[in-house]
């Protein structure tokens, strides 16, 4: 019997956060869930951070990841882009805490690699290929479809001595 491995991967923004669950049995890969949490540009900044939070601690509660793939903290010119994305990555991290589910973090070549063959990929490239790794009928919008990847990232690291940085 095969091995089933579930990690959710949460692509972090503040007012559009992808997230997908990912199950791997042997060399598949099924979708368990996929989405995006919104927040309105009207939503105050704390609520947003709470929606978040909110949302990860029940996704995690209902589908049961065993891991947890995120993309770490890259290059940002504008300083206040950075606090909010920390702000941000901040809620998910302690919602993944409380859960008792580790993190992981993966820089975003290491992911265009892993998933595409190509560090310098474009995000459309990222996009088709997860959607043919798992036999999707459509595209997905490209905040989800880089939480897909995310977790397949992670998911293929399994199979080496090269697993992301736990956090």
């Amino acid at each position: 019997m095969a091995t089933i491995h579930r990690v959710l991967g949460i692509y972090t923004s503040l007012r559009s956060t992808g997230v997908a669950v990912i199950e791997q049995r042997g060399s598949s890969f099924l979708v368990r869930a996929s989405g995006l949490v919104k927040n309105p540009a009207t939503r105050p900044h704390t609520a947003c951070l709470a929606n978040l939070f909110e949302s990860v601690r029940d996704l995690i509660a209902k589908e049961q990841p065993q891991e947890v793939a995120i993309e770490n903290i890259f290059f940002c010119k504008n300083v206040r882009t950075a606090v909010v994305l920390g702000q941000a990555r901040g809620a998910v991290l302690a919602a993944c805490a409380m859960a008792g589910v580790p993190v992981y973090e993966y820089a975003p070549r290491r992911v265009k690699q892993a998933v595409v063959g190509f560090g310098g990929a474009h995000k459309d490239q990222v996009g088709k290929m997860v959607s043919a790794m798992l036999g999707l009928k459509e595209i997905p919008p490209d905040d989800i479809s880089d939480a897909m990847a995310l977790a397949i990232c992670h998911l293929h690291q399994l199979r080496g001595p090269a697993r992301g940085d736990p956090i």
